[in-house]
């Protein structure tokens, strides 16, 4: 079982080379990188390339670890028991699964990707470490113990907003996805757009490479936005000449809320085109 990519997916040599190491050593992978690089489609597309069900869990800032595990509705018990339904008797009608007891019981080799981990409180992951460990843990309230059938491929992905615990780095394999040199994000390019015009690529790459590397930008425009600005240039059909001819004064590419995402770097934008023409 190994991982040499997809054919939607553009997989470079030392990523390869990383999710297989996490795979044979059953590690958690860790995967670090900008936004838009790529981390959360990585683990969709090694469960289909392992024929794998994938499993989903999306972190946000109020999101528990006990959630992944199961949580026990207490409330809904009561309001029955005040109705009289003979579901009480059985506190196991009121547990619900979380994705971890999802991927622990699944009858095949499951990807549990746990997405965007760092959005937690910074204790959410010290507080999974027994159970990705031991591939298990207990339902207090039942009595029974939750083991794993088959030992699933874990994907954990950080955007870097926090630090996370050394703890929980130790028992991890990590892989930080560099941002695409221009080969890779040309390889990409052509797996979205088959056909299309590679001389309108090799413009929109310059202008792309070009947007990242100016000084003092906020939010550099990632692999995802560029394909949301090419579908835009082949929807509105812009002629290559509106780009070939593009007025360096101008600074600002053509349909650039793709590219630019917030206030201070479009004003930054016109900064420099307003030197530019004075100069």
């Amino acid at each position: 079982m190994r991982f040499e990519g997809t054919s939607n997916y553009v997989a470079t040599e030392d990523l390869k080379v990383a999710v297989n190491a996490a795979v044979a050593l059953r590690r958690p992978l860790l995967i670090k990188g900008e936004p838009g690089t790529g981390k959360t489609v990585l683990a969709q597309e090694i469960a289909t390339a392992i024929g794998a069900p994938l499993i989903e869990w999306t972190v946000k800032s109020t999101t528990k670890a006990q959630q992944g595990l199961y949580e026990y509705d207490a409330v809904a018990r009561l309001r029955d028991g005040q109705l009289g339904d003979p579901r009480v008797h059985d506190i196991g009608n009121y547990i619900r699964r979380g994705k971890l007891w999802e991927a622990f019981r699944s009858p095949q080799l499951p990807v549990l990707l746990i997405d965007e981990i760092d959005k937690a409180d910074i204790e959410f992951p010290n507080d999974l470490l027994h159970e990705l460990d031991r591939m298990e843990f207990d339902v207090y309230e039942t009595r029974e113990t939750v083991r794993a059938v088959e030992r699933p491929v874990v994907v954990v992905t950080s955007n870097n907003e926090k630090d996370l615990p050394d703890a929980f780095l130790r028992r991890c394999f990590f892989h930080y996805i560099k941002f695409p040199e221009r080969e890779t994000m040309q390889a990409i390019i052509d797996v979205h757009f088959p056909g299309i015009q590679q001389r309108l690529v090799a413009k929109a790459l310059d202008i792309f490479y070009e947007v990242r590397d100016v000084p003092g930008l906020k939010k550099k425009p990632s692999t995802s936005e560029l394909i949301d600005w090419l579908k835009l240039l082949l929807h509105e059909d812009l002629p290559l000449e509106v780009l070939q001819s593009r007025d360096p004064r101008q600074a600002i590419p053509p349909l650039h809320g793709a590219l630019l995402k917030n206030e201070a770097d479009v004003m930054l934008f016109e900064r420099l085109a307003f030197m530019a023409r004075r100069g």
